[in-house]
């Protein structure tokens, strides 16, 4: 009994080490196609997107949503930050696509659409926060936070939660920073 079980241990070792070899061959070979105009296998796709999502709600959860999150005045702040910084990757309700988002892979979300989502508001308002102060290794979605304050994140936050329902007029007006106005929350 002793010596079956060792010889399935001695099996095992072997073949972890020999699954290590070829995955470090593969890395070092060369093979795996980088390039973003080159889709993921539908496996590494699933993986990543269960290991984005996952690591996204577990980073969120604990994140406190300010209660004048739905205030005008986060909306009217958020808008032209929106329009600033985020436009050219998830659009907006006059804009369907650009140079830049039709190159990305994986495609960022467009912020105009309505998606079916299975989170609750709380975890989706959560789950924009965090991604927004500490953006996605890997993507093109990069972390606001060394230039921007938690308020300003949560502007943000309340304009894309009412992006879906804007016009192509109400964004206009939504948008537009006051000439020589900043953002910034002192």
């Amino acid at each position: 009994m002793f010596t079956r079980l060792a010889t399935t241990l001695k099996w095992l070792v072997f073949l972890g080490i020999l699954g290590v070899a070829a995955l470090l061959f593969y890395i070092y070979s060369g093979w795996y196609q980088i390039g973003a105009d080159v889709p993921h296998h539908k496996v590494t796709y699933w993986m990543l997107e269960t290991l984005r999502d996952n690591s996204i709600k577990a980073a969120s959860s604990t994140v406190e949503i300010p209660s004048d999150i739905d205030s005008p005045e986060r909306l009217l702040r958020g808008g032209p930050d929106y329009n600033e910084m985020c436009v050219s990757c998830h659009l907006s309700p006059n804009l369907s696509k650009t140079d830049f988002s039709i190159g990305l892979y994986p495609s960022p979300p467009n912020l105009t659409d309505s998606l079916v989502d299975y989170r609750s508001q709380a975890e989706r308002r959560q789950a924009h926060f965090w991604v927004i102060k500490h953006g996605i290794k890997g993507s093109a979605m990069p972390s606001w936070a060394p230039g921007h304050d938690d308020e300003r994140i949560w502007d943000m936050v309340a304009f894309i939660e009412r992006l879906p329902e804007l016009s192509v007029e109400q964004y206009q007006i939504i948008t537009q920073r006051a000439s020589g106005s900043s953002n910034h929350h002192h």
